[in-house]
């Protein structure tokens, strides 16, 4: 055998079987022993090759690697420079326990690959030597034939050469709601992968039926060893907090230096004070404009919300992800498993005229059945129409359902057990049913004849033929249809309407049909079923939408963030289920479109289409990132192993937990334990909440930062007394940074949270607002402390007694301006106030317990420079801080009288 086999240009699927036999060099009789063994040696081992994790060293090693954290181990050694070895103590501590908490959430490095191997590792039966035997996934060769039988797993790629009744589930590579039934047949070359039905693929499962094939690809060379190689070229894009942080502790960084530079400048230029002391004063000013608690903070933040979200079915792998669901805008979900159950439900019948609806989902045997035109629930009655359909789809039918720990599972062909669904809703028992009506005869279902057909007996002696199939069979068998007073005459035209109207909604059609006897024939055989048919019933069936999706697609819309169908699935069972979902469906792009599309239509044509069906995994992948260089924040949801690709190069990947593939978990950044898209919603509203809790601590943090740096520079400019030692303003960072700012993290989401549209992409911390709040406050701040600390000092107090005044102050502002930053822009006396105040209030009264004791207690009055003050200088502490708290909330009302 050639060595370029696996790599034949030819496609395998578009060759006579016999042929693809031939070119590997193959027979029905397979390889010998020898032969495989030296293919094995030639070609490797039936496996994915997994990427080397990175050693935990290295991983926490780059938890280090962040602009924000090195400004903070500067920070530090200012601190030791200025010899203050308690506060370098605990920035250190900050920076480590930052690191440690990163390194624990963030877990193991991905592990799709892993998964995906794990999914397609299987033992498989093959022939040798005309002998049939069983061997590890791993040790099958191109040219191996492999027997398959329902119940496997496909170890490799095949094109079959013997095909009975085969149908395999492909919903985990290509998206394809429905199992394939397979065939012999050659095809075009060009023919989509979801529709090249004389092959079976390594990984998908075999539902019905038996077949034989020849090995075609192993290992890489298969369809899931593409995914793989995707999978491991994508690189996982950061977060948008991320890169926010980055450029946020750039530029913070760069402004402390300058101002730092500057007003060692000027100190030395206008009143001459040597280098050394400016110098001291430039450390004192880096100290106080650093936010030392803020990368804790947001860590901090974020595992809160890893909390919520794991209490609202919701698991976080990677810890700063939380957050990104907070800027999605756009939303591309897989329609198989995500939007819908992955479980095919009949959900309308046609019965001599008339049409009836079928509620309930999934195979729970819970619904009802209802007269679409008169909303009329039916019940049981045997001699209705519809309860003889329901009887033909139940006895007819080979599949079961069972309850299996609290949880309905099909055992069977899934379109069988969407029958079997409907007539237990009607109120058939399925042991009762093969009771009265024996079943002693059997066609099974044949991909030839399109239908299946079993017959059986009641205990008045009547023969019955029931038989379901393919609709324009079994109407060109019938010559009658089932009226409510017996057998009528056959209306072809309308029966092919009603196919016509199920087929263009996407719907799967079963036709139903009986055929009575005076005596049982010989030997059931297709004769006794082409001919003289009764029509009963034509059934609709269809993998529904999740109720809870349609109506958490509109709440995302409503939130303006876009959804998006990206589904294997074909284009008319695409656009029916977007149609129901409210998505427009009026457009509807392949794969095999969108491969001919140049880079700048295909941006286009992603802004203007919701709908893309028949996608590959590539095409999947070439979506997600045309719409990120369309400059949008990109979710993705899937649970096929087709889906992996698109999930680790979306900016937050989104797996299902139940149904979904261990691929797809592993590559994705959050689980949903539910497999629920409604729990996307709450999970955007929680990443919305995280980041506004951030950013209220960022607005929190720098305008008192910003106050204490304004109050050393007014002095240097002033050439006076600093009101504020370096160490006094660590001490209030240090106990301010775990105690108010911690605060905000624990807030709850403002009110219409989800009624505002997603932040504009690239939009950093310092917006005009921000910067605004930071100057307005500071400004205030300092003005208020810089102007108690003189007036003390006019009155002849001791240094450290003005400087007492000033630091509580400077504290007390704190604690006025945090009752602010408990709403962004909304006015605090509000009806919301006191929901989840409590996380304030408890910050507030730990840090007058820390203030107090550092204010009177002995050692800390020596450690510091503190004098003990009055009640009085309280009372005037507290009414001169008061004005930050009103300044604030008349700006809020200004800015939301200009946003009008």
């Amino acid at each position: 055998m050639d060595n370029n086999k696996q790599s034949n240009p030819v496609a395998d699927h578009a060759q006579p079987a016999a042929e693809v036999l031939s070119l590997y060099q193959s027979s029905e009789q397979g390889l010998t022993d020898a032969e495989a063994a030296h293919r094995k040696q030639q070609y490797g081992t039936n496996s994915l090759p997994l990427a080397a994790p990175k050693p935990a060293w290295l991983r926490l090693v780059l938890q280090f690697h962040n602009v924000l954290i090195y400004v903070l181990i500067v920070s530090a050694l200012v601190s030791a420079a200025l010899q203050h070895y308690v506060d370098c103590g605990v920035i250190v501590a900050v920076v480590v326990v930052n690191a440690l908490v990163g390194f624990i959430q963030e877990g193991k490095a991905e592990d799709a690959l892993r998964a995906i191997m794990t999914m397609a590792k299987t033992r498989c039966m093959v022939m040798r030597a005309g002998v049939l035997v069983t061997i590890d996934s791993a040790d099958v060769v191109p040219g191996d034939v492999v027997m398959l039988q329902a119940g496997d797993r496909v170890p490799a790629d095949m094109r079959l050469f013997f095909c009975k009744d085969l149908r395999c589930d492909e919903s985990a590579l290509t998206g394809e709601s429905q199992p394939v039934d397979k065939q012999l047949q050659a095809l075009p070359a060009a023919t989509p992968l979801a529709e090249r039905n004389n092959m079976a693929y390594m990984g998908t499962m075999v539902t019905f039926g038996l077949a034989r094939g020849v090995v075609t690809r192993t290992g890489l060379q298969t369809q899931i060893g593409a995914i793989s190689d995707l999978v491991g070229q994508v690189e996982m894009p950061q977060t948008p907090l991320q890169q926010q942080l980055a450029v946020f502790a750039r530029q913070l960084t760069m402004l402390i230096v300058l101002v730092a530079l500057a007003t060692v400048a000027l100190g030395v230029y206008l009143h001459g004070y040597s280098l050394k002391v400016m110098f001291q004063a430039a450390i004192g000013i880096a100290v106080a404009a650093i936010p030392e608690g803020l990368p804790a903070i947001v860590t901090i933040a974020l595992a809160i919300g890893v909390q919520r979200m794991a209490a609202n079915h919701a698991l976080v792998r990677r810890l700063p992800s939380v957050e990104v669901l907070g800027s999605v805008d756009v939303i591309c979900t897989d329609k198989t498993g995500t939007l819908t159950a992955n479980a095919m439900t009949a959900r309308e019948a046609v019965c001599q005229q008339q049409r009836y609806l079928i509620s309930g989902e999934a195979y729970k045997p819970e619904g009802a059945i209802s007269n679409a035109s008169t909303q009329q629930i039916l019940s049981l009655d045997h001699t209705s129409v519809f309860s003889q359909a329901s009887l033909i789809a139940m006895l007819c039918n080979d599949a079961n359902v069972l309850c299996e720990q609290g949880e309905w599972i099909l055992h069977g062909d899934p379109t069988e057990g969407a029958l079997l669904v409907m007539a237990m809703k009607h109120g058939w028992v399925l042991k009762q049913a093969l009771n009265d009506w024996p079943r002693i005869d059997i066609l099974p279902f044949d991909s030839g004849s399109r239908y299946m057909a079993t017959l059986h007996h009641n205990n008045t002696g009547l023969l019955r033929l029931m038989v379901k199939g393919a609709p324009e069979r079994l109407l060109s068998f019938a010559t009658q249809e089932l009226g409510p007073q017996g057998p009528l005459a056959l209306a072809p035209e309308q029966w092919q309407q009603a196919i016509d109207d199920m087929a263009q909604r996407g719907m799967r059609v079963m036709a139903l049909a009986y055929k009575d006897y005076s005596k049982r024939p010989q030997a059931l055989c297709q004769q006794d079923v082409e001919q003289g048919l009764v029509m009963v019933a034509l059934v609709g069936i269809s993998d529904p939408p999740r109720p809870e999706a349609i109506s958490s697609v509109s709440l995302c819309q409503t939130a303006g963030i876009q959804v998006k169908m990206i589904t294997g699935d074909n284009p008319v069972t695409a656009a029916a289920i977007a149609k129901e979902l409210g998505l427009n469906a009026s457009k509807v792009l392949t794969g095999s479109d969108l491969d001919k599309l140049s880079e700048a239509s295909l941006a286009q044509e992603v802004e203007n289409t919701d709908v893309f069906a028949r996608t590959s995994p590539a095409n999947k992948l070439q979506l997600v990132a045309a719409l990120q260089r369309n400059r949008h924040v990109v979710a993705m949801t899937g649970d096929g192993v087709n889906d992996a690709p698109a999930l680790k190069k979306a900016n937050i990947g989104v797996a299902m937990g139940g149904k979904g593939t261990d691929a797809a978990k592993e590559a994705a950044d959050f689980i949903l334990t539910d497999d629920n898209f409604s729990t996307i919603a709450q999970a955007v509203a929680a990443g919305r909440t995280v980041y506004d809790n951030i950013l209220k601590s960022i607005i929190f943090i720098l305008p008192t930062n910003l106050a204490e740096a304004l109050v050393i520079i007014s002095a240097i400019m002033l050439g006076s007394t600093m009101p504020i030692t370096p160490a006094q303003i660590l001490w209030v960072n240090t106990i301010t940074a775990v105690t108010l700012a911690l605060a905000l993290a624990f807030e709850r989401a403002e009110p219409h949270i989800m009624h505002k549209p997603p932040r504009p992409y690239g939009q950093g911390f310092f917006t005009a607002s921000l910067l605004g709040r930071m100057v307005l406050v500071g400004a205030v701040a300092a003005f208020i402390v810089f102007s108690l600390f003189y007036y003390y000092r006019s009155l002849g107090v001791t240094i450290e007694f003005a400087r007492t005044i000033a630091i509580n102050a400077l504290v007390m502002i704190e604690l006025y301006y945090l009752l602010n930053c408990r709403f962004l822009s909304q006015s605090i006396f509000n009806r919301h106030f006191f929901k989840g105040v409590q996380p304030a209030v408890y910050a507030i009264i730990a840090v007058l317990v820390l203030q107090l004791t550092f204010t009177y207690l002995p050692y800390s009055q020596q450690l510091f420079g503190l004098a003990s003050i009055s009640a009085y200088d309280w009372l005037i502490i507290i009414l001169s801080a008061l004005p930050i708290l009103i300044i604030v909330e008349l700006e809020k009302y200004l800015l939301r009288l200009w946003k009008k």
